[in-house]
């Protein structure tokens, strides 16, 4: 054990070492430093990883985000962690702390959707053990739904989308008006006297 804590230990002052270094030369690392140390913070949190230090592995991911405020690397990576770890809570706020320096980035995008589905799916299976289900799906979803806006005032759960709210106006198209006092050509024309009986040729005179 002594020699698994001495490598410990050897691995944790290096990446202190690393890190002090690159902070006491700019206020702000240049990007190949960053990328040093990034590298050095990572190798370390995967050695702590793999001995079940968890904590740890954060501690010096965390040190790094101090030092780079404008990095999303590090957010990213510990959201990882946390998400690996299931404690999607911390998972979902470290990826936030990421998109907010990167909104387009695919990584912590998934692990706030999905570790929010299985915050959400727990929270439901926590309040399920407080509400009394007997029926099919759907009544024991309104059932919870019940619950749920009683205790916290709220008659809707999950607002629309404002686009959703209000439908597109229809259109009502105005019939062409008729020209020179002739029937248009939507309108039918009036019925034509019929010729008389007595000379049926008399229409075309």
């Amino acid at each position: 054990m002594q020699p698994l804590r001495k490598s410990t230990s050897i691995i944790l002052i290096a990446t202190a070492i690393v890190l002090s270094g690159c902070a006491s030369k700019n206020a702000t690392m240049s990007q190949e430093e960053f990328s040093t140390a990034m590298a050095q913070s990572s190798a370390t949190a995967d050695t702590l990883l793999e001995k079940g230090n968890r904590e740890e592995a954060v501690k010096i991911l965390s040190d790094l985000a101090k030092k780079n405020p404008g990095r999303k690397d590090p957010w990213v990576r510990m959201a990882k962690i946390h998400f690996d770890g299931e404690n999607y809570a911390q998972a979902i706020v470290a990826a936030e702390e990421a998109l907010q320096r990167d909104s387009a980035d695919r990584t912590a995008k998934s692990i706030r959707a999905v570790g929010g589905l299985r915050v959400a799916a727990q929270s439901l299976a926590d309040l399920r053990g407080d509400v009394e289900l007997k029926g099919d799906a759907r009544s024991d979803a309104v059932g919870l739904a019940k619950v749920m806006r009683e205790t916290l005032g709220e008659d809707v759960l999950v607002p629309l989308d404002d686009k959703k709210k209000k439908p597109a106006p229809s259109v009502i198209r105005p019939r062409p008006a008729a020209v020179g006092g002739q029937p248009s050509a939507a309108q039918p024309s009036a019925a034509k006297p019929q010729a008389s009986s007595g000379n049926p040729f008399g229409a075309l005179k």
